[in-house]
């Protein structure tokens, strides 16, 4: 894995660009901090490209949740309680909209 600075690229795009086409991807940072990944793709593989990300994505979404889960023992509820809170929620964002039509 390999880091570049949003200074390089503005600076250097033509080495960052070179780089790019060795690695296949960079980690571009701001202030020393990771804020993006740049992934090289052929004119052909755009579309696939974009959705194998998004699906990357999602994966890392559903095991931050599932951690989360996990960490706050909400991954043990039963389905009947899940079903509940959902209930709950949904009547709460329901009254939620009235509640602020007053004011």
């Amino acid at each position: 894995m390999e880091f570049v600075t949003i200074r390089d690229l503005r600076l250097k795009p033509g080495d960052v660009w070179g780089r790019l086409r060795q690695q296949r991807e960079l980690i571009l940072t701001s202030n020393g901090r990771p804020v993006a990944v740049i992934v090289g793709v052929e004119e052909g593989d755009l579309e696939e490209t974009v959705a194998a990300l998004r699906r990357a994505r999602v994966q890392a979404a559903v095991a931050r949740l599932r951690r989360a889960a996990a960490a706050n023992g909400t991954s043990k509820a039963s389905a009947a309680e899940i079903e509940a809170e959902i209930a709950q929620t949904r009547r709460e964002r329901r009254a939620a909209p009235a509640a602020t039509a007053g004011e």
